[in-house]
């Protein structure tokens, strides 16, 4: 199953023990669906998990069945469709609405003041028109309805759950989405499910700590190369003061500098400051080696 099969699951898991939060998910689910019309419902949906509640949602909130129902050994999408004009009525009814007398969906926020119903809403919403990508992957959720006033009016309603959507137009539907970890988390904790939450969460974590560690590594990477480089360099001014002079032509504690990196060639300042007999500091080795180089430069100007 997919993350969003598996996050549509535990929603589906919430109650519906209350008319009120019955009748305010149905409408999510009515709003976000293939069709919501005069004429006809028809929720198409490929969730195992929606197809077992959708008959006892509408049971629950209308007291009604639907009048074309998927086979039992159905698997894939599965199609659900109310055409009885008397059934339809009722539908309209329960939120205020004439059948025959309403041609452009809204929300009619009056139906979900009710404690619980704003949630319930949009729990409905996403488990008739939403998905979600695998936060292992990267985070996106979104939620796609064929009415754009019902787009436009849920952003209203999900910005009184704290929840900043995006919006966008794809195919026909109208899209609100989230691309942020929290913001999907936050959604999920919202709607009633804490593991997917969570689950989010978890991968931002995770994310962020392969992150981190790719980035130290990359550090590391890029210092030891440049302590190589700078050994080579170091390397090379002494090779070119041998060449011209001989290492006894240096001053002691030059000619000590310059054996050092002779018999350590990889090692860092810091490790042959260590080294040094006796010890000196990394800033006074530091200072040592770019003597040598100075006069290795001098040096080849001569030449």
């Amino acid at each position: 199953m997919s993350f969003s099969s598996d996050a549509k699951a535990e929603l589906c898991q919430n109650r519906l023990d209350k008319k009120h939060i019955a009748l305010a998910e149905a409408y999510g689910v009515l709003l976000y669906c293939n069709a919501f019309s005069a004429m006809e419902v028809r929720v198409i949906t490929a969730s195992p998990d929606l197809v077992r509640r959708l008959p006892r949602l509408f049971k629950r909130a209308f007291a009604l069945e639907f009048d074309t129902l998927p086979p039992p050994e159905r698997t894939g999408k599965c199609s659900f469709v109310i055409r009885d004009r008397d059934k339809l009525a009722r539908i309209f009814a329960a939120f205020g609405l004439e059948r025959d007398a309403t041609l452009t969906q809204h929300i009619n926020l009056g139906a979900l003041e009710e404690e619980g119903c704003m949630e319930a809403f949009v729990r409905g919403a996403f488990l008739a028109g939403g998905s979600v990508t695998d936060p292992e992957k990267r985070y996106h959720l979104e939620l796609a309805t064929p009415h754009k006033s019902v787009s436009r009016e849920m952003i209203p309603v999900l910005l009184d759950m704290d929840l900043s959507p995006k919006e966008t137009v794809r195919a026909g539907n109208s899209l609100l989405y989230f691309k942020k970890a929290d913001l999907i988390a936050d959604f999920f904790t919202r709607l009633g499910a804490p593991v997917t939450a969570m689950s989010v969460m978890t991968a931002k974590v995770d994310k962020e700590m392969r992150n981190t560690v790719t980035r130290q590594i990359n550090c590391d990477s890029a210092n030891a190369d440049k302590t190589v480089a700078a050994a080579q360099e170091q390397l090379e001014a002494i090779r070119r003061v041998v060449r011209a002079c001989g290492l006894d032509a240096l001053p002691e504690p030059l000619k000590d500098a310059a054996l050092l990196r002779i018999t350590n060639p990889a090692a860092s300042l810091a490790d042959l400051a260590l080294l040094s007999s006796p010890p000196v500091t990394k800033s006074c080795l530091s200072h040592r080696m770019k003597k040598i180089t100075a006069l290795a430069e001098r040096l080849e100007s001569l030449e």
